[in-house]
């Protein structure tokens, strides 16, 4: 497309290892980050993921049996709901820390037995790479992408001090959007649904000369 992209990670995501597992019908998740803590055991069973970019990461991971609700979570406990049966076991929700609550409710409230185990955490990062913090001094960033909103609520505290008002901010969600109200920005643009795609969807046709998207 053009741009020069600066990678600007504002989470450290940890691993956490699951605990041993009772039997499970199948394996659900909601973050690529995820898919390192399970078990090899566990890739003989059905996988569902909230989005495509998480379902290419289980197969590339080894799981043959994979389907994408393509969306959200919402939209990942509706395919639950089409696709399993209450009757034939446990569900595992494997998901970020503080994550999935509402999630395994409404799984639950679908008469499913639900399992929600951590298996990561993602923790704001202290920096921002040498990189990012040249191309913001040099106000040579045009566009700035935010994939969720712990991820913007991180940033924005790492980008206090930084000129922000010549970028414009681009959320993958309205909460994403919302997160980011705090710094002053030339625009913030909500992608019109939660994926990487629309995202980028967002971006100009092409980059200004020199134009930098972290």
């Amino acid at each position: 497309m053009g741009f020069a992209p600066v990678l600007a990670p504002a989470l450290i995501v940890r691993t956490q290892r699951l605990a041993a597992l009772p039997p499970v019908q199948a394996v659900l998740v909601t973050s690529g980050n995820a898919i390192p803590a399970l078990p090899a055991r566990l890739r003989r069973l059905k996988l569902l993921a909230v989005g495509d970019a998480t379902a290419a990461r289980a197969r590339a991971e080894g799981f043959a049996d994979v389907a994408s609700a393509g969306r959200d979570a919402a939209a990942l406990a509706a395919l639950a709901a089409r696709l399993l049966d209450p009757t034939a076991g446990p569900l595992l929700l494997a998901a970020g820390q503080g994550q999935g609550a509402e999630l395994a409710a409404s799984l639950r409230g679908a008469r499913f037995r639900v399992l929600r185990r951590v298996a990561y955490a993602a923790l704001p990062a202290h920096t921002l790479p040498q990189a990012a913090c040249r191309a913001l001094a040099r106000r040579a960033v045009g566009q700035a992408l935010f994939f969720s909103p712990a991820s913007a609520r991180a940033a924005v505290r790492l980008l206090r001090g930084f000129p922000t008002e010549a970028i414009t901010a681009l959320a993958i969600s309205p909460a994403t959007a919302a997160a980011l109200s705090p710094l002053k920005w030339a625009g913030i643009r909500v992608a019109s649904s939660p994926d990487q795609e629309a995202l980028l969807a967002l971006l100009p046709r092409s980059a200004t000369p020199g134009g930098h998207a972290p």
